[in-house]
């Protein structure tokens, strides 16, 4: 069970796949307009569900992984996160149908996941 229901949201998408790749082969006006156009829908989706959004979250820069051989620089899927509460995981994943993440921009998926508590505490 999520700690007061509450759940992560992050935001997926490959700069090599099929979408990403049609998006940028978009001209840069058509890519401009594109991207108002899914501004405005993700603000309208972020109004929708503002009760329930814990922590807006944001886009995500560059990643550094840092592990026993030390810090690197790597490329991963991971675009953007949001945090929200719902009464259940299916309740939180339902939040996300037809989100503009992937319907509007090249995202190709939302991964939501609960936020358990730390164990022994």
């Amino acid at each position: 069970m999520a700690t007061n229901n509450t759940y992560l949201a992050v935001f997926l998408g490959s700069k090599t796949s099929p979408r990403m790749k049609a998006w940028m082969a978009m001209s840069d006006a058509d890519r401009r307009a594109k991207e108002q156009e899914g501004i405005a829908a993700w603000g309208a989706w972020a109004q929708k569900h503002q009760a329930v959004i814990a922590t807006i979250g944001g886009p995500l820069g560059k990643t550094k992984k840092v592990s026993e051989r030390g810090t690197e620089d790597i490329a991963n899927e991971l675009g953007a996160f949001t945090v929200v509460t719902a009464d259940s995981h299916e309740a939180a994943a339902k939040l996300f149908e037809n989100h503009p993440h992937f319907t509007i921009f090249p995202g190709e998926s939302v991964e939501i996941m609960p936020i358990l508590p730390i164990p022994g505490q």
